[in-house]
């Protein structure tokens, strides 16, 4: 909760911003001057009363050589989640600073699928030193957890969880949620299992504690077996709980015996992840790279600015091929960035909806069809309100009522195209097992532009030259 306005003068009270979630940026230059005048106690008095993930945020916005001194102010009563928040590139120097015997501390105390996560993000030496440095049981549930495809259900979850028999009554599973030390700090469902271990049935916290401790569990519990194979992918995952309006669901191995639980935070962040990483695939960005080094973040993009090069070649040959026609009437050069701009802008609206129905299961092959005429109808409609509006002003600008003509139906062609190939581009890759968020947009590009431009000065040659 945000302090009184009154307070702000004083550093040691600021904490979050009135009106936003985030830390307010005299908070953080509070904490960074306590550091960099070696007041540590300060700095700790500060950053103690912050939730984890404001804590990790805390420390992304601070210098390198801050994080250093915060993770020592912060060392004896280090918060492990806080790992679980940061960007990968400032988790490392965390971890660096945190060392590795401290690091294997705070992997102890998370819970089952964080801790597998985070020592799934180191590599090589960091990856052995700590397992080695881990409890044997601790690094028994995270090596089992490794062992499993990395975006699998069996990296998500937690393996903390309450399974009671069906024959037991509501006063016995009371008894033992109060003396067992197994049972997780927070937990949604209690899952029912058989004599061989296998989920039958749940039963929430809700009608257990309203129910009579003589209650027979199989009396109370619900008949909704909705279990997730161990080896089944996260998306898929996500996809369940969207759909069955889930807050915890089973997973199962494959003899169908109860290993664990997917709980809904778990899956609000896949969800993010999932939509942040095709956010930025559209753009060419293989990953978030803001806390990266130039080095890196350059090595990241070269290679996608090289493939868009080459589909820039193609459009370029195109224009090449009309190059007398452009000699002779040079309006056709002013005219040409828009019949590629709007093409393109078209084709990634329609791009942006098909990638999202795919991920979402609302775009499959049974109505591709139908959802492929739309979107043509759609850029052909558009197509034509814009070349209403462009053609006019052509004829007007340049005195010739045929340059907007062509550069109106130029611009139907290429919106109807766009439509076209930002629905089939997708779709297609997807065919052949490419993530369409990968490389869809560098298709489009190319035929929207080379397509566009044939079109456009095709017509001009054809008509006017």
């Amino acid at each position: 909760m945000a302090e009184p306005t009154e307070h702000r003068a004083d550093p040691a009270r600021i904490q979050i911003e009135d009106d936003l979630y985030g830390l307010d940026p005299a908070f953080v230059r509070a904490v960074e001057d306590a550091l960099e005048a070696g007041r540590g106690d300060d700095a700790n008095a500060l950053v103690e009363p912050l939730h984890y993930s404001d804590a990790a945020d805390l420390i992304e916005r601070l210098s390198a050589e801050s994080r250093r001194r915060l993770v020592e102010v912060l060392r004896p009563r280090f918060e492990p989640e806080i790992l679980t928040e940061l960007d990968e590139s400032v988790r490392d120097e965390v971890i660096a600073a945190l060392g590795f015997a401290d690091l294997a501390t705070a992997i102890g105390e998370l819970d089952s699928d964080d801790a597998v996560w985070l020592v799934s993000q180191l590599r090589g030496d960091e990856l052995i030193r700590v397992l080695e440095a881990l409890p044997p049981e601790i690094r028994a549930i995270v090596e089992q957890g490794l062992s499993f495809p990395e975006y699998s259900a069996g990296r998500m979850m937690q393996r903390e969880l309450v399974a009671v028999p069906a024959y037991w009554t509501v006063g016995e599973v009371v008894d033992y949620l109060r003396a067992s030390t197994s049972v997780p700090e927070q937990f949604y469902d209690l899952y029912v299992v058989d004599p061989r271990h296998r989920p039958v049935g749940k039963i929430g916290l809700a009608p257990l504690v309203r129910a009579k401790r003589s209650t027979r569990i199989k009396e109370l519990m619900s008949d909704e077996n909705m279990t997730v194979p161990v080896g089944a992918d996260r998306e898929e995952v996500a996809f369940l709980f969207r759909q069955h309006d889930l807050v915890s669901a089973p997973v199962v191995d494959g003899a169908g015996r109860l290993v664990g639980v997917i709980t809904i935070d778990d899956v609000v962040d896949v969800i993010d992840e999932e939509a942040a990483d095709d956010m930025l695939r559209l753009a060419g960005v293989p990953d978030t790279d803001l806390y990266r080094a130039v080095k890196d973040t350059v090595r990241a993009r070269v290679p996608w600015l090289l493939i868009n090069m080459c589909t820039a070649v193609v459009a370029s040959s195109v224009i090449g091929l009309f190059e007398g026609t452009l000699e002779k009437i040079v309006a056709l050069a002013v005219l040409m960035p828009i019949v590629a701009g709007l093409g393109g802008n078209a084709g990634t609206q329609t791009l942006a909806v098909a990638v999202r129905s795919l991920a979402t299961k609302e775009l499959a092959f049974d109505n591709a069809f139908r959802v492929i005429g739309k979107e043509v109808l759609v850029g052909a409609i558009n197509g034509m309100v814009i070349a209403s509006i462009i053609g006019p002003l052509a004829w007007i600008w340049f005195g010739a009522p045929a340059i907007g003509l062509i550069i109106g139906c130029a611009l139907v062609f290429n919106l109807l195209i766009a439509g076209l190939m930002g629905s089939v581009i997708p779709l297609t890759l997807e065919k052949f097992g490419v993530d369409p968020a990968v490389a869809s947009s560098i298709f489009l590009t190319m035929c929207t532009d080379s397509l566009g431009f044939f079109a456009f000065l095709g017509l001009a040659t054809l008509f006017l030259v």
